[in-house]
């Protein structure tokens, strides 16, 4: 790996390589360097609505076909653009090398005709992305209002924790007939410009290369971003942040710019008493549980953290808890190296936290935490550790309760995924969850497998929000006509 990676700003279908500022990459291990986007403003923002009209020459067949013919370029053995991008996210991603690569072989998956056309459909639906949708009425009498969905103008402030995310973004885009300034992070600088890139390399005039930019500039430079967050440039910010950038980006929210954020968010787990019916069944309990830990090696905020666990608090509630930790700290090594590994750049401040646990009498116990290879905490006091927010690298935390009340009141609207053992448990306090704040239900061992994509996210719609829905209506003349002579409409 060279001292510096270049990194170049794609605008609408071109490439500018004038890269002379230099930022420090994530983990420090590189840096790069990329274009002053300052100096390019005026040809990022599309300054006018009416130029996306391109867009709406063409039908939906013509965007699944463009995208795949996409998909097809996107291999890893075949795509420079895509083996730079993975060369320097093995070095500033938190996924180690054998996660990063399943993630990056995957990328045409999404691509395919009939995985666009159903996401398309769900998130929004074709037919409102097609034309106008009469919304019949049983209620008024007269010609149905109309609807249609329309693209915007966005930014894409994107998380690089796994290279999906940039992925996503460019489907989306292209299938709501949007027009995207991607902002590239700078723990995966480069995915997402390669698949812009690849654009370019198959049909650089096309509408859908020439409505996609990528860019990469330092979160917070007022000098990019007072100008960018004008709804004269933009009308919607999609933001995926902790709360220091997302509270950045609301100073320039105003009448005309909607803020669509998917702000990180802390997933948990509940498991019932029935984990412990007998060996057999805690050792699938286990298994299940070290896949919500350890998959994407818990970069993501789907994966489990903090574990609560009907076991009950008296002695033998621990033992039996106890036990539950050892057998998912040993399944939690024995993951298919393309789901986990040992972390490669475990963090400093939790091992000093898990180290000083050892000395904390009979309130804890840990098994392993003692290199990169993880650890589970069983917390025998009943409460989390102080340092819950910290649970990383392959940490979990399990929690003694003797019902689950507990776990419910402990969710709150920063919970996103709940994996939950066993069904029926899932099923008796899916509603109660919600009211709490939960936002994604799943059974355990399945946080962090998307089997099915196209759901709504964080509890909200983005893909819906990233439209402009438009209505259309047309009223009888004399009716019109009676209500300004008579005031009294027909």
């Amino acid at each position: 790996m060279s001292q510096s990676v270049s990194v170049p700003l794609v605008i609408r279908g071109e490439i500018i390589d004038d890269c002379r500022l230099e930022f420090g990459g994530r983990r420090g291990e590189l840096r790069f360097s990329a274009p002053d986007v300052r100096d390019h403003l005026s040809r990022l923002v599309l300054d006018t609505p009416s130029k996306m009209a391109d867009l709406y020459e063409l039908g939906f067949d013509d965007i699944v076909d463009y995208l795949a013919r996409l998909g097809q370029r996107l291999s890893m053995t075949t795509n420079a653009h895509l083996q730079a991008a993975f060369e320097v996210s093995r070095h500033t991603s938190g996924l180690s090398e054998s996660v990063l690569r399943y993630f990056y072989e995957q990328i045409p998956q999404s691509f395919l005709p009939e995985v666009v056309r159903e996401t398309a459909q769900r998130l929004v639906g074709i037919d409102y992305l097609e034309g106008w949708v009469p919304q019949p009425s049983t209620v008024y009498q007269g010609p149905p209002s109309r609807i249609r969905a329309f693209g915007a103008r966005c930014v894409h402030v994107i998380a690089g924790n796994v290279p999906s995310v940039g992925v996503g973004t460019v489907i989306r885009n292209a299938f709501t007939r949007s027009d995207a300034i991607v902002k590239s992070p700078s723990n995966d600088p480069l995915t997402t410009l390669a698949l812009a890139r690849t654009m370019i390399d198959m049909a650089p005039t096309h509408p859908l290369t020439r409505h996609l930019s990528v860019a990469y500039w330092k979160g917070g430079d007022e000098g990019v971003e007072q100008p960018l967050y004008d709804p004269r440039h933009v009308e919607k910010i999609v933001a995926w942040g902790g709360f220091t950038s997302i509270k950045h980006i609301t100073r320039y929210l105003q009448p005309g710019i909607d803020l669509i954020t998917l702000d990180p968010k802390h997933s948990a787990t509940l498991i019932g008493a029935e984990a412990f019916a007998d060996d057999a069944t805690l050792w699938a309990v286990a298994r299940r549980l070290a896949l919500d830990i350890g998959t994407m090696n818990q970069e993501g905020c789907v994966n489990a953290r903090v574990i609560y666990v009907v076991s009950g608090t008296d002695a033998a509630g621990l033992a039996r808890l106890e036990r539950l930790g050892q057998y998912t700290f040993e399944a939690l090594q024995q993951l298919p190296m393309h789901l986990s590994t040992p972390h490669k750049a475990f963090d400093a401040e939790l091992k000093a936290e898990i180290d000083g646990l050892r000395f904390a009498g009979d309130d804890y116990r840990v098994f392993g935490g003692k290199n990169n290879e993880g650890a589970i905490i069983v917390s025998r006091d009943g409460a989390p550790v102080d340092f819950s927010r910290l649970l990383a690298c392959r940490v979990g935390n399990l929690v003694p309760v003797d019902d689950a009340e507990a776990a419910v009141l402990s969710v709150n609207a920063y919970t996103q995924t709940i994996g939950i053992y066993p069904e029926a448990l899932k099923e008796r306090l899916r509603d109660r969850l919600a009211w709490q704040g939960a936002q994604r239900l799943v059974s355990l061992g399945g946080a962090g497998l998307f089997k099915d994509a196209a759901i709504p996210q964080d509890g909200i719609e983005p893909v819906r929000r990233m439209c402009k829905w438009i209505v259309e209506q047309t009223i009888d003349g004399a009716e019109l006509e009676m209500l300004a002579t008579t005031g009294l409409a027909g």
